[in-house]
């Protein structure tokens, strides 16, 4: 069931992926998180955490946007709302490898402390289960990110919201934890085992026949349209938040 919250005042982080991508992601939590209660604050300077550059080895470069990053979300809110638990992944766990040591530790800590992934901050901190009029009809697969997954420790969190969805029916593929094959810079170094690996977990997902594959990250959603566009193959993919948004 939905249960009421009382008025709760966030940040939103929107990753440069979602921004330039899939900008219909960040419009869909916001509409999500005021239909819950929440005031939804939104900082124009807000640019990346910094995952690309950090991912292909440049850590100057990503400290530097680390740190900018940090300056944007030094705030009196409460919690930082994002819809990537990839990027939640990066400031968690990668800006430790900057800033333990450094001048901006207690900055970094702070900003760890409020920070959440969409279904994270659903579920474990508003405690809301289910999105009144949600409805989705057909039938999904989900597919568990590497970072929500590893890094975040979200898996139940997103399957919780699914299920309470009017109309979805969430049937899980195998392995559905096995890489999609994205990586970031991953996907254009080594593009023949990227596009192999995710023919391998399109194969376990064609085989409980969804009309939907669902995930907390877009980028892994990217990867599996780009190989299903070129093959034919008639899924949609959807990021969890328009999937919540979605019906109403």
């Amino acid at each position: 069931m939905l249960i009421q919250t009382r008025k709760m005042e966030v940040d939103i982080f929107i990753p440069c992926f979602v921004d330039q991508i899939y900008p219909n992601v960040g419009f869909n939590m916001i509409k999500v998180l005021q239909k819950v209660g929440c005031k939804v604050n939104y900082n124009p300077n807000q640019t990346c955490c910094g995952q690309p550059a950090y991912n292909a080895g440049y850590f100057n470069e990503a400290t530097e946007v680390a740190e900018k990053f940090l300056n944007d979300f030094t705030t009196k809110s409460k919690y930082i709302v994002s819809p990537s638990a990839s990027c939640v992944g990066m400031i968690c766990n990668g800006y430790g490898n900057f800033f333990n040591t450094s001048l901006l530790s207690n900055q970094y800590v702070d900003v760890k402390s409020k920070i959440h992934e969409f279904s994270d901050f659903l579920v474990n901190i508003l405690g809301v289960e289910k999105i009144s009029d949600s409805k989705l009809y057909g039938t999904a697969t989900y597919h568990d990110s590497c970072a929500a997954l590893r890094e975040c420790n979200i898996k139940m969190e997103p399957r919780i919201l699914l299920n309470n969805v009017e109309g979805l029916q969430l049937v899980e593929m195998e392995e559905t934890d096995q890489c999609c094959g994205f990586g970031g810079t991953f996907a254009v170094k080594f593009e023949a085992i990227s596009v192999g690996m995710t023919e391998l977990k399109l194969e376990k997902a064609m085989a409980v026949e969804p009309d939907f594959i669902i995930s907390t990250d877009s980028s892994c959603l990217l990867q599996y349209q780009t190989v299903m566009n070129k093959k034919g193959i008639d899924i949609k993919t959807m990021h969890l938040a328009d999937v919540l948004a979605s019906g109403w």
